[in-house]
């Protein structure tokens, strides 16, 4: 049995060699079993910042069934959901944070098999004002502080975080006034990156820590560079992909790729979208500055999203080096009123979603499936990696691929 795309793909797959066999060793010739894929090891994603009000319990009855009908969509495609830890919303008032909510968001999540990270540790934007009129030693301090609560407190729900967001501007931003752009002046760019990376390791030396940027030259290039050889442990590297203002297209995106990959380091893309509307004007170069009351979808966009977002993704996917990518937003009105999302305000799905849960679900995933062992009690298949699950009428057993290539393992049914 080969799933459809997987010999496309054969640095995320495996092919199995399974024997089945009871408790006790014995192998089990003849017999049918089903194998059902229960989880992909590909990370999936999408912000999930419904799951905050609904799990916070303070939405009235039309947000509720609002957002579990935004949820009910996510969970049919997506495995990893992005919290939001902005600083000036989850802490506005001094001593006073949000983590009762973020951490109920984070336990429905985990409760229905998704893994969640935490957005961001540190960032110059929305971070709160009462670090304003602080010292700048101080301002080090609650940093360091802030960090060591959120990632101790999350522990064992979230265990990936961007501990930095958007380093290579920061010590030069002046859109407002901030602590973190003090603190990075002073400190200097790969200073702030090691101290919020130590820190946030300190306080679970288990996670995952991105560097995560919006910046795809050679400025943030450079700044990784400096990173790793300054000594500082980056587990993942995180690009965005904001393409409001229309695809990248395969040869950059490829360009990219290569360009990251050259550092060895997983990589995610932690920020992904496509606009179903017009495009934003090209001649923007901020994109927080194109702010419009109405931003609808229309046909044409949405069969462009589509097309597109079965190319970005299938692109990405083909480079070894991708661990994740991160759709930011399921439902359009979010980030900047785009309609970037696969949704419709409504909750109505669109043509890319269709084609991103046909990518995922079908191409990408193996239906459940019967087969009878031969005389030695072996099966054969070939799988994305992830886990799977094994039923015969002796029982059952969870398989994992967690390596591609292939593989011989035996399960012994229960």
């Amino acid at each position: 049995m080969v799933i459809p795309g997987s010999r496309a793909l054969p640095h995320r797959t495996a092919d199995l060699e399974l024997t089945i066999c009871r408790a006790d060793g014995s192998a089990l010739p003849g017999r049918e079993v089903l194998v059902e894929q229960r989880s992909h090891a590909f990370r999936f994603g999408c912000t999930g910042f419904e799951a905050v009000e609904l799990a916070g319990g303070r939405l009235d009855t039309d947000g509720r069934v609002a957002s579990e009908r935004v949820l009910a969509r996510w969970l049919e495609l997506f495995n990893t959901a992005t919290l939001p830890y902005y600083w000036a919303r989850f802490e506005p008032e001094r001593g006073r944070p949000d983590t009762a909510r973020l951490l109920a968001a984070a336990r429905w999540f985990v409760d229905r098999g998704c893994t969640v990270k935490g957005h961001p540790l540190c960032w110059h934007t929305l971070a709160p004002d009462w670090l304003l009129p602080l010292p700048t030693s101080e301002i080090e301090r609650e940093v360091r502080a802030r960090i060591t609560r959120e990632v101790t407190d999350a522990a064992g729900l979230i265990d990936t975080w961007d501990a930095v967001n958007e380093a290579v501007i920061m010590p030069v931003f002046d859109r407002q006034e901030n602590g973190i752009t003090r603190l990075c002046q002073e400190l200097g760019r790969v200073e702030t990156v090691r101290l919020a990376f130590d820190t946030a390791r300190r306080a679970n030396p288990g996670a995952t820590l991105l560097l995560n940027d919006f910046d795809m030259s050679a400025d943030y290039e450079h700044l990784v560079e400096d990173c790793l050889a300054a000594g500082i442990r980056i587990d993942a590297l995180g690009l965005q992909s904001h393409m409001h203002q229309g695809y990248w297209g395969v040869a950059k995106t490829l360009d990219v790729l290569e360009r990251f990959s050259r550092f060895g380091l997983p990589l995610h893309f932690t920020e992904s979208t496509l606009v179903s509307g017009r495009l934003m004007p090209p001649e923007i170069v901020d994109l927080n500055d194109y702010r419009v009351e109405s931003w609808p979808s229309t046909p044409e966009g949405e069969a462009r999203q589509a097309e597109q977002v079965v190319t970005h993704y299938t692109t990405l996917l083909s480079h070894p080096a991708v661990a994740a990518v991160t759709w930011w937003g399921l439902a359009d009105g979010g980030w900047l009123n785009a309609p970037s999302g696969l949704v419709r305000v409504d909750g109505t799905p669109k043509p890319a979603f269709d084609a991103l849960r046909g990518l995922i679900r079908r191409e990408w995933w193996l239906a459940p499936t019967r087969m009878i062992t031969d005389d030695r009690g072996r099966i054969r298949f070939s799988g994305f990696l992830g886990e799977y699950g094994c039923t015969s009428g002796e029982g059952s057993a969870i398989v994992t691929l967690d390596q591609p290539g292939p593989l011989a393992v035996e399960a012994r049914l229960a």
